[in-house]
Formats: C-alpha cells, sequence, structure tokens
C-alpha cells in the first residue's frame, strides 16, 4: 500500500480503535495505542509484507508527538507549585533515577556479562521515567492540575534530566555545535515568557490564524534542529521550554487547551503506536529470560527508591503505591538512549531489541496496575497538597484526615 492517503487513514483508524478501547475499558489512550501498535506490527499482509510499516512522515509526526506531549508536559507544571514542591519531587526524581541506573548497569554487567559501555547503556535507558506516559494519564484522569500530578511531572523531569546528564557526561560528544546549541538554547529560554506574553497579549489569543501556537511551534522546531545539529536529543529542549512557559499557560488556560488538542488528535497516536511497532512477539520467546529479568531489574529499584520516599513526604499508602509505579514507566527517553547505543555501535540489533521491549512493557504494566488498582481521586491528591505544605512549613503536628 503505497498511496499516502490509504496510509494516513490506516494510522489514524488505528488511533480511533484505541480511543474507543480507552473509552471503553477505562484505561490511558497512549497504552492502548502502543498494545495496538504491538498486535498491528507482528500482522503480515500478502506475501509476508508487514501489514503496518513506517515512512519518513510517520517518523516525522512520532517524533513530533514525543517532543510536543514532553512540551506540553512541562507546561502543565506550576511554578509556584514546583517551588512549593522541590523537596519532594527533587528528592523523588533523583533517587528514581539513580537506583534504577546503577542497579540495572551492575545487573547487565555482573549477570548478564554485558561489556561496561553497554551494561551503561542498558542503565540509561531503564533508569527513565515516561514524562508522555505519565503525562497523558495525568490528563486523562484529570489530575494534572492536583499539587501531588505537579509533583509527579516534575519529578519525572528530574529523573529524564538525570538519564540525559548521565548519556551526555558518560558518551559525550563535544563540538562546536553543542556550544551554540546550549547557548542559544538558554538564550531563548529566558526570553520565551516575556515574548510568548508580548504575542498574546498584542495579537490576541483567539485570532482563528492562532499566531501564538505557530509561534511556539516555531521555536520547538528551531531547537530540535540545533539539538540534532549538536547531536543531541529535541525533547529535552521541549520540556524546558514547556517549563519556562508554564507561567504564560497557567494564565492563558486556552492556549494550552488548544495545543493538547493538537497533540492528542493528530501527533501522539503516531509516537504511542510506532513504539509498538518495535515489539516483536517471535523475538520475545528467545530473550524472555532476560527481558523478564531486566524489567523486574527495573521494577525493583524504582520501587525501592520511591515508594518509601513518597511515604515519608506523608503520602498514604495508595497514593505511594500510584507515585512508585508511574515513576517505573519508561518510553520516549528509554527507546532514545537504545536507539543512541544502536547508532553509535555500542550495543548489538539483538541487545536494542532486549531493551526497547523491556522499555516499551514498562511503560505499559506499572501503569495497567496503577490505574487498575491504586488510582487515587481528585479529593486526595489535593489533600495531600495541603498536608505536604503544612508539614513544610511546620504549621501542622498531626496529619488532617485526608480520607479512606
Amino acid at each position: 500500500m503505497d498511496n499516502i492517503w490509504f496510509i494516513a487513514a490506516f494510522w489514524m483508524g488505528l488511533a480511533l480503535l484505541a480511543s474507543l478501547i480507552s473509552i471503553r475499558l477505562g484505561i490511558s489512550v497512549a497504552l492502548i495505542e502502543i498494545l495496538v501498535g504491538v498486535v498491528v506490527g507482528n500482522l503480515h499482509g500478502p506475501g509476508q509484507a508487514p501489514l503496518l510499516h513506517t515512512t519518513e512522515w510517520t517518523n516525522f509526526l512520532a517524533m513530533l508527538g514525543s517532543g510536543v506531549l514532553t512540551f506540553l508536559a512541562g507546561a502543565e507544571i506550576d511554578p509556584a507549585s514546583l517551588k512549593a514542591n522541590l523537596r519532594a519531587s527533587m528528592t523523588i526524581g533523583v533517587v528514581s533515577f539513580l537506583l534504577p541506573f546503577l542497579g540495572v548497569w551492575f545487573f547487565a554487567q555482573y549477570v548478564l556479562h554485558w561489556p561496561l559501555h553497554q551494561a551503561w547503556i542498558a542503565g540509561i535507558a531503564l533508569s527513565t521515567t515516561s514524562v508522555a506516559v505519565v503525562y497523558a494519564v495525568m490528563i486523562e484522569g484529570g489530575l494534572g492540575s492536583t499539587p501531588l500530578g505537579k509533583t509527579l511531572l516534575a519529578a519525572c523531569f528530574i529523573t529524564d534530566f538525570g538519564t540525559v546528564l548521565a548519556l551526555g557526561v558518560l558518551f559525550a560528544d563535544f563540538n562546536l555545535w553543542l556550544i551554540v546549541f546550549v547557548g542559544v538554547s538558554a538564550v531563548l529560554l529566558w526570553f520565551m515568557p516575556r515574548w510568548t506574553r508580548f504575542i498574546i497579549t498584542r495579537l490576541g489569543a483567539t485570532r482563528v490564524s492562532e499566531p501564538e501556537v505557530k509561534f511556539l511551534f516555531l521555536v520547538l522546531f528551531f531547537l530540535g534542529g540545533l539539538a540534532s545539529t549538536a547531536k543531541s536529543e529535541a525533547v529535552l529542549p521541549a520540556y524546558l521550554l514547556g517549563l519556562v512557559v508554564a507561567g504564560v499557560f497557567l494564565r492563558d488556560k486556552t492556549l494550552v487547551h488548544r495545543m493538547r488538542s493538537i497533540a492528542f488528535a493528530i501527533f501522539t497516536p503516531f509516537y504511542f503506536i510506532k513504539a509498538g511497532l518495535f515489539v516483536s512477539l517471535p523475538a520475545l520467546w528467545s530473550a524472555l529470560g532476560v527481558i523478564a529479568l531486566l524489567l523486574a531489574m527495573k521494577l525493583a529499584t524504582k520501587y525501592v527508591g520511591v515508594w518509601p520516599l513518597s511515604r515519608v513526604f506523608w503520602m498514604r499508602s495508595r497514593e505511594a503505591n500510584y507515585t512508585a509505579l508511574l515513576m517505573s514507566t519508561g518510553l520516549t527517553f528509554g527507546t532514545i538512549s537504545a536507539l543512541f547505543g544502536l547508532q553509535n555501535q555500542i550495543i548489538s540489533q539483538e541487545q536494542y531489541s532486549v531493551l526497547v521491549t523491556v522499555v516499551i512493557l514498562s511503560a505499559f504494566v506499572p501503569t495497567l496496575i496503577a490505574q487498575k488498582f491504586f488510582q487515587p481521586t481528585l479529593r486526595t491528591m489535593n489533600a495531600w497538597g495541603r498536608l505536604y505544605q503544612r508539614k513544610v512549613n511546620g504549621k501542622s503536628t498531626a496529619p488532617p484526615t485526608i480520607g479512606k
């Protein structure tokens, strides 16, 4: 099937099917889209040709989906709330990166007998937390605006910043373009809040031509191009860009709702469905033991680090389990790290397939468990925020009732 319209219709038909299943089962549409990608990616048409395959334009839309989703995740973080909950998000985020990185690294090197650099790639790929998955789950559940939801998103950012930092330090490719990228990004990020407010104020936020949305996409594309040229990843400046304009978005909810609608309707289905296409079901059987061990190692190290800290920061057992499970997810930065290892000939194709499969399973398994068994209510997530502020400010000696 070479007709571009039929290909586009097929992808959007799968996205629609995923939405209907998601509504019916009450499971995040991101997870259903991944599962649909896994199923369709393992089906074959006449002549054993894959029923669904990627093209250059679907790869671009998927890349754009990850970038816009990461940008929106950063934009959802209320700067005041981030500052207020910084101790919890910083501590949880750092431990969420450090324990899985060290645990998977040593496990891959000393149990699986992978060479050092390959073990580093495994540790980095499986230390991530998926901002895309956590953000999608939060938005669908209506929990993204709660103090606990914002704390989780901030912790995700800190965890993934640790993975990017580790990838940069351990496998640094210092060049002139990297200096240009860092310098230009710093200048743009500094002025973005002022420029965005100026465009909204002078041009208005209700024009059909959507100049403010186009301006944000322009900066996203430009920084993504610089990151790619510097051999970095476009999702990092996307997240930082969302973070610096979050204050503007907080005062203009219409703008973030429009961008969210564009992202979830058009871009993110390509990203999540494509993520599922990486999983080869026949190949799973030959490496099933290794995949299960690495998945267990990631989930165990995340849980051991995050759950006790969540309790230390006055979460009930239900919210602590929910936090630990969502912090155990991985997708965007995990696949990016594995792909970096493959493209730079650090890991083999077989190791890449194993790591990507574990990453995708880590997006699906803990999120499904969290939503089905530990989904908190809006009331309890807001109540945690009030309790946290009272404890941090020393205004309460006894915890208030959060709910049954």
